[in-house]
């Protein structure tokens, strides 16, 4: 049984440790505003451009732009995975690791075997394990979300597309979380290249526009737009879901140390009480021995 010293030390750590939760709960609060903010002002651009280039698309033969042209056959894949840079956010890092290890190791099971599945990762620990394990990692962007900007997307839309165009890839897939609420993150797993039109959300019987110079010059000009756009809205979705997880995960720790004193102080009475009790019987025998 502990003694009344042990618990007392466990009692003054547990209190530290919730002071520290409860601030970085703040902290996150804080920063989810911000990154609340910046993703949800991203979305209405990014799904109008989306909108365009799917209304284009069935304008244009799209097989004069290989960034819209699919491959008959896919043999190779390029993965890129975002995470956060730094961990107690829950779930949040695991849960895209699996999705992206699922898709690696069941979805492109055969090519991942031929060597035919490469990653790239934006987020320090998506980054870590998978260099760890020795996967093929073309490109790390390991503090990412450290200095977010547009540049780092934009970057990464470059590598990914110069691959797809040199014939390195066939396909490309983004794993990341998309912001929903501050309870649940959406996990998804987008193909980003080749772009079709059922993936620019062509609607039947939408609005027509006039468009000048012409359908095809405009594709051309809205395809690598689409693309960074796309990255960086994914980008900012996956930061605002990691400020709300570790809010979530740091409230979670909060609560938990709360009900870990109110248990420990429960047991530092009790080991107090039979301590006196122990004490006072001592007492109590040692009176009796001397008036015997």
């Amino acid at each position: 049984m502990p003694t009344l010293k042990d618990i007392r030390v466990r009692i003054k750590g547990v209190k530290s440790t919730q002071q520290v939760t409860k601030a970085m709960k703040m902290v996150a609060a804080a920063k989810l505003r911000r990154a609340q903010e910046r993703a949800v002002m991203a979305r209405p651009y990014a799904a109008k451009l989306k909108d365009m280039l799917g209304s284009l698309s069935v304008k244009v033969d799209t097989s004069r732009n290989p960034l819209l042209s699919g491959r008959s056959e896919v043999k190779k894949v390029l993965v890129i995975l975002v995470t956060a840079d730094r961990g107690l956010c829950g779930a949040f890092n695991t849960n895209a690791i699996k999705l992206a290890h699922k898709i690696i190791h069941e979805d492109y099971a055969a090519l991942h075997g031929k060597g035919g599945v490469c990653l790239i990762c934006a987020g320090s620990r998506g980054f870590d394990f998978f260099r760890k394990r020795e996967y093929n990692i073309v490109k790390g962007y390991p503090a990412v979300f450290q200095n977010l900007d547009f540049g780092t997307a934009k970057e990464i839309v470059d590598t990914a597309s110069g691959m797809y165009l040199r014939g390195e890839v066939d396909r490309v897939v983004v794993v990341y979380n998309e912001f929903k609420s501050v309870l649940a993150p959406h996990l998804k797993a987008e193909v980003i290249l080749p772009i079709s039109p059922e993936a620019s959300s062509v609607k039947e019987g939408g609005s027509d526009y006039i468009y000048e110079p012409s359908p095809a010059a405009i594709v051309d000009v809205l395809v690598p737009k689409h693309l960074n756009t796309q990255v960086w809205r994914m980008m900012l979705e996956s930061n605002a879901a990691e400020q709300a997880a570790r809010m979530s995960a740091m409230d979670s720790a909060t609560e938990n140390a709360k009900d870990l004193l109110r248990a420990l102080n429960i047991s530092y009475n009790r080991a107090r009480q039979a301590a006196i009790t122990t004490e006072l019987s001592e007492i109590v025998a040692g009176a009796e021995a001397l008036s015997s």
